[in-house]
């Protein structure tokens, strides 16, 4: 059993936990996963480690209520305990070698894109980070994104805080200004990393995309997670679990992932609003 040791409100949808897991807290690297069960008669969900503290033994997570289990885990407080916390998983953030980079986060794959540039940060790289939400009502983190970044960007798509417009016009700009990155970083919808690609595309910039698809085991053994990627001509599978999380956004197939990725979102609603009348009616 592993222990609620902290809970915040981000926003209206967004909850942070820190959970006391020393082991996974010692071996964590930004860019890693981990998969719980909130109960025995719980759905394995993966949730990207977004901060570790080794010395207290605790593994930060964030995540969005848009289903079921994410609206069960929601009513768990400080104090309470999950069932199953199992980590790390994935292949960590490749950093080596990259001396500039920005960071490009959507909505709450700013939870993910933070632990990553406060990596950078911490091992002396320029850091850009541009964060984009669809109002001031959703936004989150930009505090932390300010104390790890040398550049910081914030967009809403409705104009309500700071710059108005989506995350590749300032990113444009920036290229357009010559600006020269080693390494975009992509993270959040699928569209958003989608259009990162294409704006970076006609200069040339590497750009890496953390792919989130259906998971279930995390082993690689269900394949569930299976991405399509263009490599040399030929369509290769690879798996997000195991050889991912992140890509070379060069090489995703993103009309395929999205497609795959909504394949259960009826479901999922479904459930979702029956975890929210069992709550009403308790």
């Amino acid at each position: 059993m592993y222990k609620i040791v902290r809970k915040r409100e981000l926003n209206p949808t967004v909850t942070q936990m820190e959970i006391e897991a020393p082991l996974v807290a010692r071996k964590a690297k930004p860019g890693q996963f981990i998969i719980l069960r909130v109960d025995e008669e719980g759905e394995r969900i993966p949730l990207t480690v977004a901060g570790t503290n080794p010395e207290e033994g605790t593994v930060k997570i964030i995540f969005q209520i848009v289903g079921a289990t994410t609206e069960i885990l929601n009513h768990k407080n400080e104090g309470e305990y999950l069932q199953d916390f199992v980590g790390p998983l994935g292949v960590a953030t490749h950093t080596e070698g990259i001396k500039k980079v920005c960071i490009v986060g959507g909505g709450v794959g700013c939870a993910i894109a933070m632990p990553v540039a406060q990596e950078f940060h911490r091992l002396g790289a320029d850091v850009t980070s541009i964060i984009g939400f669809r109002s001031k009502d959703l936004l989150i983190l930009e505090d932390e994104f300010k104390a790890c970044s040398d550049k910081l960007v914030v967009m809403t798509d409705d104009g309500s805080y700071a710059r108005h417009g989506n995350v590749t016009v300032p990113l444009k700009e920036m290229l357009e200004a010559g600006e020269k990155f080693d390494m975009v970083i992509a993270i959040g919808p699928g569209i958003m990393m989608k259009f990162v690609v294409a704006t970076c595309k006609p200069f040339g910039v590497p750009v890496t995309v953390s792919m989130n698809p259906i998971m279930i085991d995390g082993t690689g053994m269900c394949g569930g997670c299976r991405l399509t990627l263009n490599q040399d001509g030929k369509r290769v599978t690879k798996f997000a679990c195991v050889d991912g999380p992140d890509f070379n956004g060069y090489e995703v197939d993103f009309d395929e992932a999205m497609s795959r990725g909504r394949m259960y979102f009826d479901y999922e609603r479904h459930a979702y609003e029956e975890a929210c009348n069992l709550f009403k009616n308790a």
